[in-house]
């Protein structure tokens, strides 16, 4: 999922507009579950979260994004970052994963499903998932990149990339399906499998 994420070490202003960014997705998600994500208007998901539709939009650029959006990025870096450097890219990123996720609380882990699930049976929002896959296979590119000392351009690193984000597109999606699926299990067990070189 795509993130607008904050920097770990949060000033007071940051903090607020966290805040007001995660208050925003909440109400919209309500809204999405009881009228429909069609039927929901960006006016109504101002109103819900007590903001002008123009701070809405300066958060959310449109509507698809309040539900693609999520905070994980810069904790999967941080978590990154501070692996051993015998790791390899894919154990530095696998265990980043499994970290940031497994942290989640209960109603955490329920927006995420509910998310996925919003993304696989929405059309204009599958459409934009697809848009908007350059911006995660650049961060990990660049994640890689640093890690390898090679270049974030270099086709083996953008291959990586992409493998790392294929495996675990396809664990959420699985999970969206599922209902008693554990998302955190199935993207770790995804990347072990990436890992070992994806044997059949």
């Amino acid at each position: 999922m795509r993130s607008h994420g904050e920097p770990a070490a949060l000033g007071l202003r940051e903090r607020k507009k966290a805040r007001t960014r995660a208050a925003i997705q909440r109400h919209a998600l309500r809204l999405f579950r009881e009228h429909g994500y069609e039927a929901t208007t960006t006016s109504q998901i101002a109103e819900a979260a007590e903001v002008s539709e123009s701070t809405f939009f300066r958060y959310f650029p449109t509507k698809e994004d309040v539900v693609l959006w999520d905070e994980f990025d810069p904790q999967v870096i941080e978590v990154f970052r501070s692996q051993p450097a015998g790791s390899s890219p894919i154990q530095a990123l696998r265990v980043a994963f499994r970290e940031v996720l497994d942290g989640l609380s209960d109603e955490a882990r329920a927006e995420v499903r509910e998310r996925l699930t919003l993304v696989l049976s929405v059309p204009p929002l599958r459409a934009t998932l697809l848009d908007q896959v350059v911006g995660p296979i650049r961060l990990l590119a660049a994640l890689v990149a640093e890690r390898t000392g090679r270049r974030a351009e270099d086709p083996a690193v953008r291959t990586l990339a992409g493998a790392v984000l294929g495996v675990s597109l396809s664990a959420m999606f699985e999970a969206a399906e599922d209902p008693g699926a554990d998302v955190v299990q199935l993207i770790d067990e995804a990347m072990a499998r990436l890992e070992a070189g994806l044997p059949l």
